[in-house]
């Protein structure tokens, strides 16, 4: 990945709440449960499960720039979806999303071309360095605004 790839990711991950925010703008009650086919998951588990994987993110990046061989532990994501408190308010969930986010465009601000390279393991896909942190993360956000966006249109 060369610098100017790696920038326009970055800005897209700074960009990530804001899209969040956009794609969840003036919602209703009735669309913060919609799905857009059976088995998808409702706004509300998108926005619960985007603070639970920024949060996650949060330390896997520092884990990868601070750790020799950092192992980066997986975690099923449809247990949790299907958890009591995704089915709550969404309001401390998007100011988890929001700090995650925040706090780690900050390190990402501060990594040199030796962090950038940083590797460890993904105890679910192996490999795993810096740059595949950010190709996962850069578009997290916008990957479920969409899903978000076609939930409402279910409506």
């Amino acid at each position: 990945m060369d610098k100017q790839e790696r920038d326009a990711m970055i800005a897209q991950y700074k960009r990530g709440y804001e899209t969040i925010l956009a794609a969840i703008e003036g919602m209703s009650d009735a669309e913060w449960d919609a799905r857009e086919a059976p088995g998808e998951w409702s706004p509300r588990q998108v926005i619960h499960h985007l603070a639970d994987s920024e949060m996650a993110s949060a330390m896997r990046i520092r884990r990868l720039i601070n750790e020799d061989s950092a192992e980066i532990q997986g975690y099923d994501q449809e247990v949790f979806a299907e958890q009591q408190y995704y089915r709550g308010p969404v309001e401390p969930a998007l100011l988890a999303l929001q700090g995650a986010r925040l706090s780690t465009a900050a390190v990402l601000d501060t990594m040199t071309d030796a962090d950038w390279q940083s590797a460890g393991t993904h105890t679910e896909s192996g490999p795993f360095s810096a740059e595949d942190w950010l190709r996962s993360y850069a578009v997290h956000c916008d990957e479920h605004a969409d899903q978000i966006r076609r939930a409402r249109a279910a409506v």
